[in-house]
Parts: structure tokens; C-alpha cells; sequence
């Protein structure tokens, strides 16, 4: 099902508020052992199913089962290997698991009805008429789908679950239009046959008519582009001086107002605005392209006749691959254009995503690699920069890490104390900023176009765009009275 939907019609033991905090959602409380291995959740009492069933401590662990069953390939499976669930009573829960600072993160998930699924079996899951029209505890219920002759879903109604436990919301339906690409979405939006598209990117933004009567929310999520290098595909780049003088060379607010049409934040680490050890001043580099120049001139990379750098006979060439999107290769030809002002030439190959991820992604078989990665909402970077993850199926693209900063990225997942766990994420920041393994350029904001009738939206800081929708049953239009 759409994330968007099934945002809206599930509930997890616990939400975030729309600034990045954790919420109890279906949990009434909860409490953490001392040695911060058990985790109880009590529920609230007050819940039901949206055909009227009571919710219970058993969905809970119904669908934990099903998420750690193999089975069922759910794809939050990995978040909870090495964890237990124990029913205590009908509104009690706990889980059991080795110390992990960011284990409350994952009990977001979606928790489904067992007196539903549970006649389900695995490879039936996907496919269930369940899927299409489900049930939930959230604040919207499902009502009617249509689809066209070829199956494929057009509209999706949801409307008001009268007996919301936070309350019947304020609108009393919301459908959602499915379109075949952007410029199709956009098109509705701006004949006003819909009221918000899901996502547009910088570039549609100029397109949208009647201004006046559209609202702009723009939304942090945990997301950032760079240029990863893979230091045993090239001798240049296997150069610190290199890669230092690329750091400088690369102008970020230049690539974000050309590339975002403004609508962007410069980063200089994995570690985003509003994450627990987030420093503004970390890492920072302003462009300073002479500089550059001249750390390549004292690192003996002279200048050639055609304007390209050479050492030992070796060209300051970069071949850098990136997807066909428009926001990474017009990032890769900015950059291109930046490069070549210190002396560096970059040839650049953009390709279909799914051809990126199996031939260079997957066998690591690139150079340089300008691409995007999301984070959770927890500041963990282990997926990313641990030593353990520079192989396939790991995400480590610019293939860093040590026994250093390692232990760093471990010890931050098992210290709870904040502060401790800041100072930690500091010094693992520090280490990558000094080696340079990436250029980090930039966070693109989620942009969502809502008509301006459309009142209540007040998430700003968000963990995935479904997100968008923590307070949907405060969302409200906002009409005129006329008096006759």
C-alpha cells in the first residue's frame, strides 16, 4: 500500500510530533529497564479497529511476528533481529534486546489486525484484497477505490473513523489521485482538480499557477547528496591533496540555487541539521577555489596545455557515475563545470537507477559516485560509514572506516546519554572530515504544494514524507461564512 495511506489508517506503539520527537501513538506509556534491555510498552484501552473489534496487546505481537519471520520478507525485518516480544496481558507488551540507543525508533511500525491477517498465509500477503482495503485504528478509515481498465488504481477514498481515539478528525474525507508522472500530478494541481500533490520538484516549482491560492510547505528530511569515492578505482583521488582541493572547489550554494531553485541546505557530514551531535561550524569549508589551486600546485599537480592537471604523467581526470534524475545529473554537471575551474576533468556517465545499483553500486565498480542517502530519524551511521558495511549488500559507498571509527559508530549505538552520545558522533565526524572519503554537498527539502484553504498542516521536520501527515486529524478547510 502507499506509505501516504497507510500512514493515515495505522497507528505504531509510538509516532513522531512533526519536529522529530517521539510521541506515544497506540502505547499509553512506556518504561526501559535499567540495564536497557527491556523495554515495556502499556497500551491504551480506549483503541479500537476501524469494523468496531477491539485492539489488543495480541496485534501487537501478531505483527512483530510477522515482521521477523522470514517468510513474509518484510523489509523491517533487519531492525529487529536479536529482539524477543513477550505478551504480558491484553494492554502489556515488552521487548527484549541487546542495548541499542535507537531502538524506540523502531517501534514506529504499523501494527495490523491479528483477527484479520492471521488466515493470511506468506505467500498470499502481498497479494490480499486486504491490501487494497484495509483495517486500521488510524484517524481515516477505507471507503472506495477506483482503477482503470488495466488495473491500475486511479483514486483511493478515505473517510473520518467516527471513533478515532484522539478524536473524530475535523475533515471528513480525504481521496487520494494517482498520476503517471509529475508533470500529470502538476497538471491537476494547477486545474485545481486536487488540493496538494504528494511531492514537486525544485525545478516544477516556477510552474505552478495561481500562486495567490497555494502554499509552499517545505519539510527537513534526513537526506543528503554527495560524491562518494572509491579510492582503489583511482589514483588521483587516492590523493588526500586531491580530494581536499575537490572539497574546496565545490561550491554549494551555487549547486543549490541552480540545481534546487534555492530550496536546499549545504552539508558537510553525514550528521544533518537537528540530529543529536550536530554542529553548524563541523566541517564547514567555504569555496575557496585559489586555495584549491594552490594545494594542488604544492602537491605537484602542475597544469597542462589543455587545461587538465597531470602528475607523474597521470591526468587529474575523475569519472564520476550518477543516476539520470535530473537533480544528481545536473548536480554532476555543475560540478563538472566547478572542477574544471582548478585544473581537474570530470567525465560523467548518467544511467538508470536500477543499472547504477547492480553494475557499480553493487560490485562497487566506480570511481566517484554522486548519489543521495536517506536516514532514519535516529542519527546512526552505522549502515553507512561502519567498516562492516563496504561490501554488497552494505551501503558504505565511499568504503570508509577503520578500527577508530568503528568503535566510534558502536559505542554511540549502545550510549544512551545524549550528551555522551553527541561527543561521540563529534569525533566520528572529525575523523571523516579530516580524510575526506566524500564531498558532501547538499539536504533537498521535501516540497509539498497544499492549497491554502488547507489549514493545519504544522509538521516541520520529518523522517520520511509520509510523515507529513502526523496531525492529519487536525487538518482542517478553511471556509468563509456568507451571509444572505
Amino acid at each position: 500500500m502507499d506509505a501516504d495511506i497507510s500512514k493515515i489508517i495505522y497507528n505504531g506503539l509510538l509516532k513522531y510530533n512533526g519536529k522529530g520527537a517521539l510521541i506515544p501513538d497506540l502505547a499509553e506509556s512506556y518504561e526501559i529497564s535499567d540495564d536497557k534491555t527491556t523495554y515495556t510498552f502499556h497500551l491504551k484501552k480506549n483503541v479500537t479497529w476501524h469494523d468496531g473489534t477491539q485492539f489488543s496487546a495480541k496485534d501487537v505481537i501478531f505483527t512483530f511476528n510477522l515482521i521477523t519471520d522470514p517468510a513474509y520478507k518484510s523489509p523491517l525485518r533487519a531492525n529487529w533481529q536479536g529482539v524477543s516480544a513477550n505478551l504480558v496481558d491484553d494492554s502489556t507488551v515488552t521487548f527484549v534486546t541487546n542495548p541499542y540507543a535507537g531502538f524506540l525508533n523502531n517501534a514506529t511500525f504499523g501494527i495490523l489486525p491479528q483477527h484479520i491477517w492471521d488466515s493470511v498465509k506468506p505467500d498470499n500477503f502481498p497479494l490480499a484484497q486486504l491490501n487494497l482495503e484495509p483495517i486500521g485504528t488510524g484517524p481515516f478509515k477505507y471507503n472506495t477505490f477506483q482503477k482503470d481498465s488495466k488495473g491500475n488504481i486511479l483514486s483511493y477514498k478515505l473517510v473520518a473513523n467516527p471513533n478515532y481515539f484522539e478524536g473524530k478528525p475535523y475533515l471528513s474525507k480525504i481521496t487520494f489521485n494517482f498520476y503517471s508522472d509529475e508533470v500529470s500530478a502538476l497538471d491537476a494541481y494547477n486545474r485545481k482538480e486536487v488540493m496538494g500533490m504528494s511531492n514537486i520538484s525544485s525545478q516544477k516549482i516556477t510552474e505552478i499557477k495561481n500562486q495567490k491560492s497555494s502554499l509552499e510547505h517545505s519539510f527537513s528530511i534526513p537526506r543528503y547528496s554527495a560524491v562518494f569515492f572509491n579510492q582503489t578505482k583511482s589514483l588521483p583521488l587516492t590523493d588526500d591533496k586531491v580530494r581536499e582541493a575537490l572539497n574546496l572547489a565545490t561550491d554549494r550554494e551555487a549547486l543549490i540555487k541552480i540545481v534546487l531553485n534555492g530550496k536546499g541546505t549545504p552539508v558537510y557530514s553525514p550528521i544533518l541539521p537537528g540530529m543529536l551531535g550536530y554542529s553548524a561550524d563541523l566541517g564547514k569549508v567555504n569555496y575557496d577555489p585559489e586555495k584549491a589551486k594552490q594545494i594542488l600546485n604544492d602537491a605537484d599537480w602542475k597544469m597542462s596545455d589543455n587545461n587538465v592537471r597531470e602528475k607523474n604523467d597521470k591526468p587529474l581526470e575523475i569519472n564520476i557515475v550518477t543516476t539520470d534524475w535530473d537533480e544528481f545529473s545536473k548536480s554532476a554537471e555543475v560540478l563538472k563545470d566547478q572542477w574544471a575551474k582548478i585544473g581537474a576533468k570530470v567525465n560523467i556517465s548518467s544511467l538508470p537507477v536500477s543499472d547504477i545499483q547492480q553494475n557499480y553500486i553493487r560490485p562497487r565498480e566506480y570511481e566517484a559516485l554522486l548519489f543521495g542517502q536517506v536516514m532514519g530519524a535516529d542519527p546512526d551511521p552505522y549502515s553507512f560509514w561502519h567498516s562492516a558495511q563496504k561490501k554488497d549488500p552494505g551501503l558504505n559507498l565511499a568504503l570508509f572506516g577503520d578500527s577508530t571509527t568503528d568503535k566510534l559508530i558502536e559505542d554511540a549505538r549502545v550510549e544512551f546519554n545524549p550528551t555522551k552520545r553527541a561527543d561521540l558522533y563529534t569525533q566520528f565526524q572529525q575523523k571523516l572530515i579530516a580524510e575526506i572519503p566524500a564531498v558532501f554537498l547538499c539536504s533537498p527539502e521535501y516540497i509539498y504544494p497544499v492549497n491554502k484553504s488547507v489549514q493545519g498542516i504544522t509538521a516541520v521536520n520529518i523522517s520520511s514524507p509520509a510523515e507529513r501527515f502526523s496531525n492529519v486529524d487536525k487538518w482542517y478547510i478553511n471556509t468563509k461564512r456568507v451571509w444572505k
